[in-house]
């Protein structure tokens, strides 16, 4: 066979190899091909979707640890306000008990001098009696005289 009949043999059996590999082979690798570039876009379209989402939640994570920050700062000035008020509340009734005790003491003082003056009285009485029997010497009878000895006890 000459060349130019090799070459001809050769160029059909290459459009055939191009025409057989362009029907059966060539459409199963570009869609592999196809499907992986679509798997590729979809797994970044996720992670950016899934970074934006990240994003937020870490934003509301922040807005709530605010949120959380705040309430337990205004639990905490709430707490050492009742704490003061109760001190506060605690000092008044302790200061009001100290009271009460103060004026009992003082209403039994003053009741226990009433008594002192009122034994003193009727002692002085009583030696006031003795000294005008030893001066009249004669005994002063308390049941004939109790006129006499209560304006004497009255005026001591």
């Amino acid at each position: 066979m000459s060349i130019t009949g090799t070459l001809i043999v050769q160029m059909i059996v290459f459009l055939i190899l191009v025409g057989f590999t362009m029907k059966y082979v060539w459409p199963p690798i570009a869609k592999a091909l196809d499907d992986r570039a679509q798997k590729i876009a979809e797994g970044l379209a996720a992670a950016d979707k899934a970074k934006s989402e990240l994003s937020a939640a870490n934003k509301r994570v922040e807005v709530e640890l605010g949120q959380a920050r705040n309430e337990s700062a205004q639990r905490l000035a709430d707490a050492e306000r009742r704490a003061q008020a109760i001190v506060e509340e605690a000092k008044g009734r302790a200061t009001e008990e100290g009271n009460k005790i103060v004026a009992a003491a003082r209403a039994e003082a003053e009741q226990q001098a009433v008594k002192a003056r009122e034994a003193l009285r009727e002692q002085v009485a009583a030696l006031a009696v003795k000294g005008a029997e030893q001066i009249l010497r004669k005994e002063v009878n308390p049941a004939v005289h109790a006129d006499l000895l209560a304006r004497l006890q009255t005026e001591l």
